[in-house]
């Protein structure tokens, strides 16, 4: 007689837990590489532990940020590319984080797919890990979700945590005041917002991924993959040399959007569209959509990605020592009296 078993596994249902096992030990160096001071437990536990005393801090507040990728991870599947999309998936959460003024400490990741290939899950984690080491933040923990029938064959999806701190009172904005001056960080190109517009504007063009790049070298998927600069340590030491009054990442929503995020209500800036050079691929991207400026300056990041809100007496010092760190500064203007963004010069 039959007992009834079929001989069913896991992995029959397409799960495959010795995968998931595998990648783990595969991405345990990386995550070692970015352990700092305050790490008490990192990868393998139900939980990740940290002493925010061992890192330095005496009277904390936490700061956490979340986000993902987006649509540009739809160029990283289709390409093969997915290298830099780790790095992405850092870069817009500790960029935000820093604007609040904290340090970030750690990150946690989440990856989903239908069917793990663990070679390629590894090489996304693994620039998970080069983000957080470049942030100074360690990679503790994170989940990998194997899930057929929820991802088409290669699809993925990512979304990352992270966790800073600063001390009680040290929180940004604080200070903003008429007169300040706007110091733009450059950007590394169009960063990981917009992508939705940006693959429509490609499909404009009739180029493929594999199309010699417009503007530069490489592919046009190799240059529209470009990581997001993180803008965390230069940003840190700046707050800590004195005179920033507020930080403001670029990202969805562009210059418009994201200034006024960190302007008290009854104030406003001027900026100068002359006061850099737009770089290639926003002109590219410009002139395949016909865009006009507004709708430019209100979804792409414009080639600034984060912007300085410094004392007028300071901004000087300020600006010389990013660029002691290889920052490109621009000047874009000042904080005005009256709510309102108010552009002079051109864009495009």
């Amino acid at each position: 007689m039959s007992d009834g078993k079929n001989g069913i596994t896991y992995a029959d249902a397409g799960v495959d837990i010795d995968a998931g096992n595998a990648l783990v030990d595969r991405i345990k160096p990386a995550a070692k590489r970015t352990m700092r001071s305050g790490v008490m437990a990192g990868l393998g536990g139900f939980g990740a532990l940290f002493d925010l005393k061992d890192a330095g801090y005496v009277d904390p507040i936490l700061v956490g940020a979340t986000d993902g990728v987006g649509t540009k991870l739809r160029i990283a599947i289709d390409t093969g590319n997915v290298d830099g999309v780790g790095i992405d998936l850092v870069a817009m959460c500790v960029n935000d984080l820093v604007c609040q003024g904290a340090e970030p400490l750690f990150f946690l990741d989440y990856f989903a797919t239908g069917k793990l290939e663990t070679e390629k899950a590894a090489r996304i984690i693994e620039g998970i890990a080069e983000g957080c080491y470049q942030s100074g933040c360690a990679l503790i923990g994170g989940e990998t979700a194997e899930m057929p029938g929820m991802y088409e064959a290669g699809d993925f999806d990512l979304a990352g945590f992270a966790v800073g701190a600063m001390e009680r009172g040290a929180d940004l904005p604080a200070g903003v005041k008429a007169g300040d001056v706007l110091l733009g960080l450059g950007s590394n190109g169009v960063h990981s917002n917009g992508y939705s517009l940006v693959r429509r504007l490609v499909e404009i063009s009739g180029l493929g991924w594999d199309a010699d790049c417009p503007w530069g070298e490489g592919t046009l998927g190799e240059a529209l993959l470009a990581p997001t600069r993180l803008y965390v340590k230069q940003s840190l030491n700046a707050v800590r040399a004195g005179g920033v009054h507020a930080l403001a990442h670029i990202t969805g929503g562009g210059l418009t959007e994201n200034l006024p995020r960190v302007l008290p209500d009854d104030l406003g800036a001027d900026i100068d569209l002359g006061a850099w050079d737009l770089p290639a691929v926003f002109q590219w991207l410009a002139k395949t959509g016909g865009m006009e400026e507004a709708e430019m300056l209100k979804t792409f990041n414009c080639g600034i990605g984060m912007i300085l809100v410094a004392d007028a007496e300071q901004a000087d010092a300020l600006a010389a020592g990013l660029e002691e760190q290889g920052e490109s500064v621009f000047r874009l203007g000042t904080v005005t009296e009256g709510a309102g963004m108010r552009f002079s010069g051109k864009l495009l």
